[in-house]
């Protein structure tokens, strides 16, 4: 008896949102397989070329639903997704299925952004827990049934939800929850991409922000001054952000002076990259670093 290989499919046709780590992995699609012997030709041919035409068809609803998405046009954003994920589960695509997840994330971003928070934490929680059940369903699965490769990409969107999920949880003052998803993809991106991976370090920072918003503020201060080292090393684009955010901590720390320090060098870095957010931002750290130290 042989046994069919499965593959996460359709997954590529779904662009990644920007901040996201996920690799590329999977074939032409779940509606593309067909049987090669129970039909004529003739017959075959014909089911093929609707083949590719419902993939075209999918793919250009994905692009324009991730262009929505990018320009912000949440509600056509919205409407978009729905539309492939409904075809794609017309093929028989399992809810499983990674494509089906990722616009099940992308929605629930979308929900997050409209406030809309019970669908978005209901869409936060089935990613994750479907993921999860998924990963250990497929955890011994063997080579011929289920790559490496795409075990990790699945091991990856779920590092990505847990980051989203964190990122939600933490502009809504979960801080505790937010936490814990920050340490799960942190732990997802070490395991899959390395300490060095530029995702890693940004993972690091951000969970020394939540740490320090509980007051933390040592474990906020390892954490930054880890993600600060890594950043330095392999001299990642966003070494600023980092500092800034080493310079908050230190400030909460009461390290008035070496808080000037690394908010200076902070400020030198986002003026030289043109982050006119950022500038902003570490102005008025710089500020509030100048009223504690005067009170």
């Amino acid at each position: 008896m042989s046994v069919r290989r499965r593959s996460s499919r359709i997954h590529h046709l779904l662009p990644r949102h920007p901040r996201a780590f996920l690799g590329s992995s999977g074939d032409a699609g779940e509606a593309c397989s067909f049987s090669l012997f129970s039909k004529p030709v003739e017959e075959e041919k014909d089911e093929s070329s609707k083949t590719e035409d419902q993939i075209i068809f999918l793919l250009k609803k994905a692009k324009m639903a991730n262009l929505a998405f990018v320009k912000g046009e949440l509600s056509n954003a919205e409407t978009l997704y729905k539309a492939v994920m409904s075809n794609l589960l017309a093929t028989g695509t399992p809810q499983d299925n990674n494509g089906i997840i990722e616009i099940s994330l992308k929605l629930a971003m979308i929900y997050a952004a409209q406030s809309q928070h019970e669908l978005a934490i209901a869409g936060y929680q089935f990613c994750v827990l479907t993921l999860e059940e998924k990963i250990k369903k497929e955890k011994d699965f063997p080579e011929e049934v289920l790559t490496a490769a795409e075990k990790t990409d699945t091991h990856l969107l779920l590092g990505m939800t847990l980051d989203s999920y964190g990122r939600y949880l933490l502009s809504n003052k979960q801080l505790s929850r937010a936490q814990t998803m920050y340490e799960k993809a942190l732990q997802i991106c070490r395991e899959e991409q390395g300490e060095t991976h530029p995702q890693t370090i940004i993972l690091m920072n951000d969970l020394a922000t939540v740490m320090d918003a509980q007051g933390a503020y040592d474990n906020a201060y390892n954490h930054a001054k880890k993600a600060l080292e890594l950043a330095r090393q392999i001299e990642h684009p966003e070494q600023h952000v980092v500092l800034g955010n080493l310079a908050g901590i230190l400030m909460h720390k009461e390290s008035f002076t070496e808080a000037q320090r690394v908010y200076e060098e902070a400020l030198r870095q986002a003026q030289k990259k043109g982050d006119s957010v950022a500038v902003q931002r570490i102005k008025e750290g710089l500020a509030e670093l100048a009223q504690r130290r005067s009170s």
